[in-house]
């Protein structure tokens, strides 16, 4: 009789282990425990911590709210500019409602990962090649917001979406490359010109300056010679300064003015000689000017007769436009006796 009452006790001590231990569950802080009792939900979400359910009608199922981390697969479009690319991004979710993580939907993580996938392509397609290379913050917050919208009757928030890569063909690599060298060209072209503006104003300056002081010439000239002679340069050739040019043409023409004002004027031609007889009067001299050379080789011969005391006959004044002289003998006299002359 002892010996039955022993042997139950220790039957139904092992079933209350077994009963115990069937009953008691822990969950995990970062955890939340949903009990189904016979198949309807208990409002009563477990906390984390020691816990007990009805082995054989309840069953705890433990929900894991941390951060996950989901990559979300590289998915081929074309964009609104028709080009076609490669994306892949990764989406950081978190579960905020055991409940309707468990009840809404079978499995929320492949369902957050479909999502991300279609709102993935969706992006590709609005967006243009520029805005996914450099403007991903907004589309960023774009994906997010398509993500989060059905994700919110999960139990399940959206934390934030990331774009990782971007795939391009290697014919548009090629063609953004030389766009960029074409862009990157074009800049140092219009600095080459900004500082070549720049320093041709600096060198008009300067040129100013050393226009009115002669000397600053020489000074640079010299500079320059000193900054040839530090090279290792076997021949040292020196430029001619150009204000002795200036200086040397200066003293010539210096030179040339006053021979030309000092020029001797030529001699005015001698008056004829007064005719002997009485009751004439001499004709008038001819104006001042510069006479043929026939005519002033009459004037000598008439002052060579009129000295050997030969008597001139009175006649009209001899014509200046035409001359003609006679071949003179030993004596110094005309082979006629006389000049002729022609009107």
């Amino acid at each position: 009789m002892l010996e039955d009452l022993v042997t139950a006790l220790a039957a139904a001590g092992s079933a209350g282990v077994v009963y115990v231990m069937a009953a008691a569950k822990i969950v995990k802080q970062y955890e939340r425990g949903v009990v189904f009792r016979l198949g309807r939900v208990l409002n009563d979400v477990r906390r984390p911590g020691f816990t007990m359910i009805i082995p054989g009608i309840d069953r705890l199922r433990k929900v894991n709210l941390q951060i996950v981390t989901m990559p979300v697969p590289a998915q081929e479009g074309i964009t609104r500019d028709n080009v076609t690319v490669r994306v892949d991004a990764v989406v950081y979710f978190k579960v905020v409602d055991a409940t309707n993580a468990i009840v809404n939907v079978e499995d929320y993580r492949f369902a957050v990962s479909q999502m991300a996938q279609t709102s993935l392509r969706s992006i590709i397609g609005k967006s243009e090649l520029d805005d996914l290379l450099s403007n991903r913050e907004k589309l960023n917050q774009g994906l997010e917001l398509m993500i989060d919208s059905p994700a919110v009757g999960w139990g399940v928030q959206i934390d934030r979406v990331e774009i990782k890569d971007v795939s391009l063909p290697d014919a548009m690599k090629r063609s953004m490359a030389r766009q960029a060298e074409a862009d990157r060209e074009r800049r140092a072209r219009v600095i080459n010109a900004d500082a070549e503006l720049q320093a041709s104003k600096k060198l008009a300056e300067a040129a100013g300056v050393m226009s009115n002081e002669p000397a600053a010439l020489q000074l640079r000239l010299l500079q320059t010679v000193v900054a040839v002679a530090a090279e290792k340069n076997s021949t040292l050739v020196l430029p001619f300064p150009v204000e002795l040019l200036r200086f040397l043409e200066r003293a010539a023409q210096q030179q040339t003015a006053p021979a030309t004002d000092t020029a001797p004027a030529p001699a005015p031609a001698p008056a004829p000689a007064a005719d002997s007889t009485p009751g004439q009067v001499a004709p008038a001299s001819a104006p001042p000017t510069s006479p043929p050379p026939a005519v002033t080789a009459t004037a000598r011969l008439q002052g060579a007769g009129a000295a050997a005391g030969a008597t001139p006959t009175a006649g009209p004044e001899p014509d200046q436009s035409v001359a003609h002289e006679e071949p003179l003998d030993d004596s110094g006299m005309a082979a006629s006796g006389r000049h002729s002359t022609h009107r």
